[in-house]
């Protein structure tokens, strides 16, 4: 039998050459972003001025409660500025650079994900897509077709979706998978402590994980259910894929931490809309249309390919070298 080294060296090269392209795409999202926000008309006829007191979640609510006239355009730097800083954290670290993993997975086929944030991203990242690909393509072929919530404005709606990771995070994964981990799992009762554990679990040292899988699960259905349950929402059709992609973030935060699964949210959220913004913008076609671009088919494929690749080398891990599957 051929050496299974040999093989995961095979498939590492084409691996870290797609997650390289992926990482400078995140990269490139940044500016992109502030510049549909700031440089285009993609609010029609309202633009980055527009005061966040009169976005729906606030308006006729105490909920928002601000001596200041925060506009969209205020809110939504300070989430650029915030997204910008964790993946600068990613990228070097928590104990090696993105650059260093990748040069491991070269010369030997396999790269502890564990030792870089940005690494475990891009990787998790591109299996996230390839499992909402394959539960799209199944439901499409028995007729569920999943139908986005319809957006009134899309700098609103650009907004919302930039937003929707960091808040669905601290309740999703901190919240409801962080604080219940820490109760049943912490020996210790320190603040500094609690602090750590909810920003990477991996901190409480857990050894019969079983109880918190079904908290991954149960809070992932959770998840699912919550992009289906209101008025506004998705199609019954983003249950499933909902679901999936609320226990990957799970799975991914109780083994890396918080920034990992932000991180992918937002990549999900932010970074595929910035990207369709874009084109609809400088085509002057609609974000129905965008979507169909050759550029967005494009970064689908890289995302499809580079997940493949990554399920290819977890199960080789797993059966020929006896390694975990994460």
């Amino acid at each position: 039998m051929q050496n299974p080294n040999k093989i995961l060296q095979l498939f590492g090269i084409p691996f870290t050459a797609l997650l390289s392209v992926i990482f400078g795409l995140l990269v490139i999202s940044f500016p992109i972003g502030i510049y549909v926000v700031f440089e285009t008309d993609v609010g029609n006829d309202i633009n980055y001025d527009y005061p966040v007191s009169h976005l729906d979640i606030f308006y006729d609510t105490d909920f928002y409660q601000s001596p200041f006239d925060l506009s969209i355009g205020d809110i939504f730097v300070v989430l650029w500025m915030f997204y910008l800083a964790i993946f600068v954290i990613s990228v070097l670290g928590p104990k090696q650079n993105f650059l260093k993993s990748i040069s491991s997975l070269i010369s030997t086929g396999h790269s502890d994900v564990k030792l870089n944030y940005m690494f475990a991203i891009t990787k998790w990242l591109s299996v996230l897509v390839l499992i909402s690909a394959i539960i799209n393509l199944i439901q499409e072929y028995f007729g569920i077709i999943t139908i986005p919530p319809l957006g009134d404005n899309y700098l609103i709606q650009f907004f919302y979706v930039s937003l929707a990771p960091l808040l669905e995070e601290f309740v999703f994964r901190i919240l409801l998978v962080g604080i219940p981990l820490f109760a049943l799992y912490s020996g210790r009762t320190s603040l500094r402590y609690f602090f750590q554990c909810l920003w990477n679990p991996t901190s409480l040292n857990i050894i019969d994980s079983k109880k918190a899988i079904f908290i991954i699960i149960f809070v992932g259905v959770a998840f699912g259910f919550a992009h289906i349950a209101f008025g506004d929402s998705w199609s019954e059709g983003k249950f499933a894929q909902a679901t999936a992609g609320g226990i990957i973030l799970g799975w991914v935060y109780f083994r890396y931490g918080i920034v990992t699964s932000i991180l992918i949210h937002w990549a999900t959220n932010y970074f595929i809309f910035s990207y369709a913004y874009f084109i609809s913008q400088i085509n002057y076609i609609s974000l129905e249309n965008a979507f169909s671009n050759p550029l967005m088919f494009t970064l689908e494929l890289l995302f499809l390919s580079s997940g493949i690749l990554a399920v290819c080398i977890l199960i080789l891990n797993k059966f020929y070298l006896k390694k975990p599957l994460i």
